[in-house]
């Protein structure tokens, strides 16, 4: 029956016209989601950043996981002047795709922008909460951040600010302009995207000349589709479609899944509930079924390659009668159990997620949950990911995922954990000043107080359920000089693309 659907789907794509694999220089990308949005600020979306990050959008820094470097980018260079204010030399003789030139004020509009109350950005909300941070001009190519308290990491995080002209208005985009060597040419919805190289790019000019992103969400399709020549990036596929080896690669991907837990309503807010929950879950069973075999049980929401990851902390074993158990306790003592829970997951937010959340709901009802799964397409998965939650909503759990391959905890703690954070739903503000304080770090004892953050959350506050660090498979025609690599994830450049 698959394999009948991945032939209609393809003979229908061939029908329609499109000629996807191209004999020369262009290429096309397919992803497993169509783009909502498409606003540089909203780029730490995965799906996002593959197609604007590095292609249509350029930072200050850029972060090279692989060395562990911080390298210059938009900026030439930066040096701490005083506690808390960095100095940013910016590289002269760059232009927007607008033709207008990048200097100091489009730094400031961009923070400005980015965490302005006026509009929704998740770059801002994830890694900017917690502090405040203002921006001010020295001249046309010399911009001041301040941060209070101080940020230690500053141009790390500044490897995150995407950078778009003074004239942005304080509203999602739907064509970004940017300093990158790509500019948008066209936005088909529902059918695809289409980058193509801009003249007048300030670095050296990439080989790729024109990417087509079309949308797939079955993961046997986007496999099926770069081995007939149809496509020549999947970014990702299932473990369960990577079974040629000329073609396909498997990376650890820096994401991390796990069921975001709403502490703030009951019977959610009962910490022996929350341990009900964890002890419940099987997850040996998914591991080299539905989930990659070199996954990893998580302990945390950052990667163990992540600064201060806390390598003392054990996953919770599978024990559904200590679940049990401690269901009974918290009903003896007016816990209300046997409320509907709501688990809310987003279709082809990764490879198997709907079969792995039924599985999990079932496990859950098991010792004795009241759990309903809703699968949504993004859109309104976001209503229930994102601040601000509805009000009277009732108990949820939210199915979620999150990358990080910056090295440090910063681009996780506070949204993730925060009181006020994005996607938090978390509510201590003990835990908040722990976050501060560990923000404020360096050196070791940055690294030590991230550690007791992350002990915290996962043993004494129980903040959500862990799952998995994935693992990352994608496939890729041949005919590219291309391996994917940890960044993959959250990011595709298309400069780093060459052809055989």
């Amino acid at each position: 029956m698959k394999a009948t659907l991945i032939g209609a789907l393809l003979a229908s794509t061939i029908a329609s016209g499109a000629a996807y694999a191209q004999a020369n220089h262009d290429v096309t990308i397919v992803l497993s989601e169509e783009l909502e949005l498409i606003d540089p600020c909203m780029s730490s979306q995965s799906n996002i950043g593959r197609v604007l990050l590095g292609n249509i959008s350029e930072t200050l820094t850029v972060y090279e996981p692989a060395t562990a470097t911080l390298k210059p980018l938009l900026a030439e260079s930066w040096e701490e002047t005083q506690p808390g204010t960095w100095r940013f030399k910016l590289r002269p003789g760059v232009t927007f795709s607008d033709g207008t030139d990048f200097k100091a004020q489009d730094v400031i509009h961009s923070l400005e922008r980015t965490i302005s109350d006026k509009m929704t950005c998740e770059i801002g909300g994830k890694y900017f909460g917690g502090f405040k941070i203002t921006a001010t001009k020295v001249d046309d190519l010399t911009v001041d951040i301040t941060t209070d308290p101080a940020q230690p990491i500053l141009p790390l995080l500044m490897s995150s600010l995407t950078i778009v002209p003074e004239e942005t208005p304080l509203e999602m985009q739907q064509k970004p302009i940017g300093t990158g060597p790509y500019e948008m040419s066209e936005r088909n919805i529902g059918t695809n995207i289409i980058l193509t190289q801009r003249d007048g790019y300030w670095g050296d000019k990439p080989t790729v000349t024109k990417a087509t992103y079309v949308f797939r969400d079955d993961s046997a399709v986007r496999a099926a589709m770069v081995e007939v020549g149809e496509a020549d990036i999947a970014p990702v596929i299932s473990e369960l479609d990577a079974t040629n080896a000329a073609t396909d690669f498997a990376y650890p991907n820096s994401e991390t899944t796990y069921l975001r837990v709403d502490h703030a309503t009951a019977p959610l807010n009962d910490r022996r509930v929350r341990e009900a929950m964890n002890l419940a879950i099987d997850r040996d069973a998914f591991i080299g079924t539905l989930v990659a075999k070199d996954a990893q049980k998580a302990t945390a929401v950052v990667p163990p390659t992540t600064l201060g990851y806390n390598k003392d902390l054990k996953p919770y074993p599978f024990d559904p009668e200590r679940a049990k158990q401690l269901l009974e306790e918290a009903k003896a003592a007016g816990v209300p159990v046997d409320q509907e829970i709501l688990i809310v997951g987003r279709l082809g937010m990764f490879p198997n997620i709907t079969e792995i959340l039924e599985a999990m709901s079932q496990m859950l009802n098991d010792v004795g949950f009241n759990t309903k799964l809703q699968m949504t397409e993004v859109a309104e998965y976001n209503t229930y990911y994102n601040r601000p939650f509805g009000e009277g909503r009732g108990p949820q759990l939210v199915a979620a995922q999150h990358d990080n391959a910056k090295g440090d905890p910063v681009f996780s703690m506070y949204f993730k954990y925060g009181t006020e954070g994005l996607q938090s739903g978390l509510v201590y503000p003990e835990l908040d000043a722990e976050i501060s304080k560990a923000t404020e770090a360096s050196g070791d004892n940055r690294a030590a107080l991230w550690s007791d953050v992350m002990k915290d959350i996962h043993e004494n506050l129980i903040g959500d359920v862990e799952m998995f660090h994935m693992v990352g498979f994608s496939r890729v025609n041949p005919r590219l000089d291309y391996t994917p690599t940890i960044s993959t994830n959250s990011e595709l450049r298309l400069s780093e693309i060459g052809f055989k």
